[in-house]
């Protein structure tokens, strides 16, 4: 749930911003890449961190190899392709990528909804939720991607 606030707030904040004056943030579409970025900083940072790394260690499904350095590499694109989303020459190519890698990273998430896995001590969304979510951030990455 804390990509989706992390996405939500972002963007509402940053479009408040750019009602504000601030005219890089004046509009959605800055204001989506606002909240997309702050998701997958959110999301990036949980690939380094404590027990949500080795939570996300144990997501990856058991037929690929080395999966610390999966997460480990996922992480770093997450958090490159943030840091892409804020930089208006990169935005689009960075959302992209980051679809991308949602989609191609999307199997983990069944595989452990399937495994009933945990993530920070509670079950990980179930499978129907997490593919509603799936589908508002791709959609979101695709929007940025194809938008002015």
């Amino acid at each position: 749930m804390a990509p989706l606030i992390a996405l939500l707030i972002g963007t509402a904040l940053a479009r408040l911003a750019g009602l504000a004056g601030i005219s890089a943030l004046d509009g959605w579409h800055p204001a989506l890449r606002v909240g997309l970025a702050l998701l997958f900083v959110v999301t990036g940072l949980a690939h380094f961190v404590g027990q949500r790394r080795a939570d996300l260690i144990a997501m990856v499904p058991p037929r690929l190899p080395r999966p610390a350095l999966l997460v480990t590499l996922t992480g770093i694109l997450e958090l490159v392709g943030a840091a892409g989303l804020l930089i208006p020459a990169t935005a689009r190519l960075a959302a992209a990528g980051l679809g991308l890698l949602m989609l191609a990273m999307f199997p983990a998430n069944v595989s452990a909804a399937r495994r009933r896995l945990t993530l920070g001590g509670r079950p990980v969304t179930p499978l129907g939720p997490r593919t509603v979510l799936q589908i508002v951030f791709v959609t979101t990455a695709a929007v940025i991607s194809f938008g002015p």
